[in-house]
């Protein structure tokens, strides 16, 4: 069995992970599933900017563990779940780099989510 490749960001893929100073709300079906003043937004290459929020400013109530997995050698492996409330579902809507490699550290204890399978805003209100 081989090692997965671990990669360092640099020059030719940057990846710059700094506080948000907005508030991100993520629904589903109307239903607020996470609400932040303390979200990391992580800007890798030419990839659209990411929010990450933390675990305890999301309802993990509605969150079900996925099975999928997925690997970046420059974050580390990534879990998934799924949302489920109010009789709808969101099929690996959410990602979290459990361990992350020591460049994202930052990102542990945070969640991801797909915008385009969530309703997720971003107010100019500060913190």
């Amino acid at each position: 069995m081989s090692e997965r490749p671990m990669r360092v960001p640099g020059p030719d893929h940057p990846i710059a992970v700094e506080p948000n100073r907005t508030r991100i709300v993520v629904a589903l079906g109307g239903r607020v599933i996470a609400d932040t003043r303390a979200a990391l937004v992580l800007r890798e290459a030419d990839y659209p900017a990411v929010q990450y929020i933390p675990r305890q400013d999301v309802d993990m109530s509605a969150l079900e563990r996925s099975a999928h997995r997925t690997y970046c050698p420059f974050k580390g492996d990534c879990a998934y779940y799924s949302i489920a409330v109010d009789g709808q579902r969101a099929e690996n809507a959410v990602w979290s780099y459990e361990t992350p490699h020591a460049a994202v550290a930052a990102i542990k204890d945070h969640l991801a989510f797909y915008p385009d399978r969530v309703e997720m805003t971003e107010t100019t209100e500060l913190r």
